[in-house]
């Protein structure tokens, strides 16, 4: 549906792979999207480390999509260089460094050509808590790749194109498979984040829906509840994530049945067979994370804990209570000729800005394909008649222009909003004269 990652089959006649020592499976990838990266900024922080002798090489995700013939849209560097190594060397250079924040844990930003660089020292583990760790530096690429969560993350490339990988990460993303780097259990307690990043990437990843590893699912659910010590925001961010890659449905069914729901806001009892139905309808037409995710919803309480859990956006708020309420009242009109006016009358007499892109949503969540293209090309038309108008006939009490401008309102909204000022105003005409 969204996001899928396919290996690119004309890739595979462009690698040349080797087994070393260590188990490291090495291969050489000359692809054009891989080429593409190599700029002016990253040809010369390539030059600089070269210079001073440390390795450089691009880290997790942007490998993965780099091996599916992607480009990506980000990319993390790693480095046998420490933080200080680094910043002597870009001092030396003349280089612009952006922020010290990530320092601590091994991050510095480099920026070169109008280009910024984000390249990390080697890192191991030396305490975990389940939410963040305490890392020491090493030279060694197989520790670093030991601490990270999945084998399809845990891939290093050369600037030479030289792949490194020490977990047949890429074996399973020909495979399209999703496993976690060694015991799938202690993965999970150094970060219990990883259950959701699980999800997402096979979302990402696999082809079909229900192609879990059972002893990952185990260790899922035997560890589920460290998620609730998972600040919301994090939750949110991986949840949405996961919401608009393929097998969503799936994935939503598969943490109620593996006990997760409640510990990330999602309510425990859940209306799973309406999400999949939602999901269904709703495929081909992008919706919003939070329209799939309300079908779980039973009533607005579950948006407001929700909301109390993974502090979401104002903007996710309203259109989550906007669903809930509205799902089962406004549907389209039984006159097969007019099927959208009830859609166009709510946003001629809503008040709210972002009325038409709620209702975009709710035409999504109840399958309303046609209605939905109609509506994209719709313009909300202007209601002609104003109370200055109705003063220039005599209307005066500003609760009697109230009723009337209600009342030609009505009128406009049955002539399909045809009818103009003149026409309008001859009616209210036509009543002062009859009173």
């Amino acid at each position: 549906m969204w996001g899928r990652i396919f290996l690119n089959p004309k890739l595979l006649n462009r690698i040349h792979c080797v087994w070393t020592r260590r188990y490291l499976f090495t291969m050489q990838l000359k692809t054009k999207e891989f080429e593409s990266l190599f700029t002016d900024g990253l040809n010369g922080l390539a030059e600089i480390f070269e210079k001073h002798r440390f390795e450089l090489r691009i880290a997790g995700g942007a490998v993965r999509d780099l091996l599916s013939g992607q480009r990506p849209e980000d990319v993390d560097f790693a480095t046998t260089a420490t933080p200080e190594e680094m910043k002597r060397m870009f001092q030396s250079a003349g280089i612009r460094m952006i922020s010290n924040k990530g320092e601590k844990h091994g991050t510095i930003t480099a920026r070169l050509h109008n280009e910024n660089f984000e390249v990390t020292t080697l890192r191991v583990d030396v305490q975990t808590d389940g939410r963040h760790a305490e890392v020491e530096f090493t030279r060694d690429w197989q520790k670093d790749s030991e601490r990270r969560d999945l084998t399809i993350n845990s891939m290093f490339l050369g600037l030479d194109g030289t792949l490194y990988d020490y977990f047949q990460g890429y074996e399973d993303l020909k495979k399209r498979k999703v496993r976690f780097v060694g015991s799938a259990a202690l993965r999970i307690q150094e970060d219990y984040l990883r259950i959701l990043r699980y999800f997402r990437f096979y979302g990402r990843v696999a082809s079909e829906p229900g192609q879990h590893d059972p002893d990952t699912l185990e260790a899922i659910r035997e560890n589920g509840r460290g998620l609730a010590g998972i600040s919301g925001e994090r939750i949110w961010v991986e949840l949405k994530k996961m919401l608009v890659g393929n097998h969503a449905a799936h994935l939503l069914e598969l943490i109620h049945e593996l006990g997760l729901a409640e510990y990330i806001g999602l309510p425990a009892e859940g209306n799973v067979e309406e999400m999949k139905q939602v999901y269904q309808r709703s495929e081909g037409s992008s919706p919003k994370p939070m329209t799939v995710l309300s079908a779980l919803f039973r009533g607005s309480d579950d948006v407001e804990k929700l909301d109390l859990r993974l502090k979401i956006s104002r903007e996710e708020k309203t259109l989550g209570l906007f669903l809930v309420k509205q799902r089962r009242d406004l549907v389209k009109s039984l006159d097969e000729h007019d099927e959208i006016k009830p859609f166009t009358d709510f946003l001629i007499d809503s008040r709210e800005t972002d009325a038409h892109s709620k209702v975009l949503e709710l035409l999504k969540y109840q399958g309303e394909g046609k209605l939905l293209a109609e509506l994209r090309r719709w313009s909300i038309p202007r209601f002609p008649v104003s109370g200055h108008d109705l003063r220039r006939l005599g209307i005066t009490s500003g609760k009697e222009i109230g009723t009337a401008l209600q009342e030609l309102r009505d009128e406009w909204k049955k002539s399909r909003y045809q009818l103009s000022k003149e026409e309008l105003l001859s009616t209210i005409s036509r009543l002062l004269v009859i009173s």
